[in-house]
This record gives structure tokens, C-alpha cells and sequence, in this order.
């Protein structure tokens, strides 16, 4: 049987449900995670401060990973242990290519995040999704892209945000890492800011190999976590490229898929 020392999740479309539901049974397997003597973490596009509800039902110790793990903080206080930030000229030029694509832009920076339509689109979705309003300011000014942990870009045009991500990709290479955290947002951040970074602290802190590692997701930024792992779980609502990419497919974040993939692929036996 293979053993399971740590796992990983990805939150939004994994452990959580489509309206950012953390449900009873989910939080009964992270319990019994904890009481099976088995580490586990959250990696997230969200910023630090988006999770900070879900640290005390999951009773979370070990460093967690925001904004894609760019920054990985303490969930104690969420004080940074490790942080990368998009140079300001990055941010500028990123902000840049996304108005010239007529998508309205957020900045996340240090516990805020800044918008310039407070109606604008998903505002409100992400609202209830970190549990925190945005600052509202009239323009995006030099002082704002000091720190910027990430950018994003909100469109319900899908595929308008594929194209942003290859315009992004094509003009930021080797300056800014650009993926796509769900089908309407197309993030920026930092360059290196992956989700494996925060599964190799991990494994380094707890002298873990990468055999007994499990990480589940469902997007494209959550394949980075998947190549770091010794078995990697795709959630049902996932891409059939990300499931392609997984050891295994559990149910969706809609029919309890994450404590189900706890239960059958770490718990069992």
C-alpha cells in the first residue's frame, strides 16, 4: 500500500464547493489527516488573507501558499515566511495589455486588494469568496504597483481570457508568471511563483519524499503541484487535461469529490 505522509490541496474548485462552501465532510477528513498523523497544507491563487477562514475548521499549522504560493506564510498569524512580487514596470505593462484588451484589472497587495469598478465583473464573487471588500481608487497610480503580489484579470468571456493569457505569456516571458486560476480569471504574478514551491518547502521541512506526497486540484495551475507529488488527484469538474495529467479523478467539488478522494486514496485500509 502506498503511504501517505502529506498532502496538499488546491481550494477553490477542489476543497471547496462552487459557492465556496467548506462541508462537513471535508472538514471530517482533513480530522482525520491530522489524527492519522498525516501533514496537510493548502496551495491557492486566493491572497493569504482569503483562507483565513478556513485555518481554524481545518486546524491548519503548516505554512500556507497565496497567490499561487508567491507568498507562503505562517497560518498562525499570516506573516510571511516567503514572498516574491511583480516588478513595478511588470505590473504597469500587465495592467497595460489588459485594459488594451478591455478587461478591468484587480491588484492584490499586502492585505488589499484595489479595483477601479467596484460593479465590475466577479467583483462580488470575490468578495464572498476572501470574505473582505476591495479598495475602490480612481485610477491605478505608480505608488499602488510597489508590492504587488498578484494581478487579475476577470472576464465571463472565456475566451477572451485565453487570448489575454497568450498576449500576457508572449510580452511578460521571463519577467511575470501568467496562468489561468479559473475559466474567468487570467492571474499574474511574480516570475517562478509556482504551486510546487510550497509542496517542496513542505517535503523539505518534514524530511518527506515525494513518494509519500498527494496533492489534489482542478486547473491548470495546479499541475505544477501535481509534478512535485508521488501521486497526484484531479477533481471530477477538472479539465480532461488536468485529469490526464493525475494518478487518479475523484468526484467533483460539488458531490463532496475532495473527502472522497481523502477517504479512498489515503485513508483506506
Amino acid at each position: 500500500m502506498r503511504k501517505t505522509s502529506l498532502v496538499v490541496s488546491d481550494v477553490d474548485g477542489t476543497l471547496l464547493t462552487r459557492d465556496t462552501v467548506l462541508t462537513p465532510r471535508a472538514i471530517a477528513a482533513v480530522r482525520r489527516l491530522h489524527e492519522s498523523g498525516i501533514a496537510f497544507s493548502l496551495c491557492s491563487s486566493r491572497p493569504p488573507f482569503g483562507m483565513r477562514m478556513l485555518i481554524e475548521p481545518l486546524a491548519l499549522q503548516l505554512p500556507i501558499g497565496g497567490y499561487n504560493a508567491g507568498a507562503i506564510v505562517d497560518p498562525g498569524d499570516l506573516a510571511i515566511i516567503e514572498q516574491r512580487v511583480i516588478a513595478p514596470a511588470t505590473a504597469g505593462q500587465a495592467v497595460d495589455i489588459f485594459h488594451g484588451l478591455g478587461i478591468e484589472c484587480w491588484l492584490f497587495t499586502g492585505n488589499h486588494w484595489l479595483v477601479t469598478n467596484r460593479h465590475g465583473p466577479h467583483v462580488d464573487h470575490e468578495i464572498r469568496t476572501v470574505q473582505t471588500p476591495p479598495t475602490v481608487v480612481a485610477a491605478f497610480e505608480e505608488a499602488h504597483f510597489a508590492a504587488i503580489g498578484k494581478i487579475v484579470g476577470p472576464s465571463d468571456d472565456h475566451d477572451l481570457v485565453g487570448r489575454c493569457i497568450t498576449a500576457m505569456r508572449e510580452a511578460l516571458a521571463g519577467r511575470a508568471s501568467v496562468a489561468r486560476s479559473q475559466p474567468y480569471y487570467c492571474d499574474v504574478m511574480a516570475e517562478g511563483t509556482r504551486k510546487g514551491r510550497l509542496v517542496t518547502l513542505l517535503a523539505t521541512q518534514l524530511k518527506i519524499p515525494r513518494t509519500e506526497i498527494v496533492v489534489l486540484g482542478d486547473m491548470e495551475n495546479d499541475l505544477d503541484m501535481f509534478g512535485e507529488a508521488g501521486f497526484a488527484i484531479a477533481m471530477g469538474n477538472a479539465s480532461s487535461a488536468v485529469q490526464r495529467a493525475a494518478q487518479a479523478t475523484t468526484l467533483s467539488n460539488e458531490e463532496d469529490g475532495f473527502a472522497l478522494a481523502i477517504e479512498r486514496y489515503v485513508l483506506a485500509g
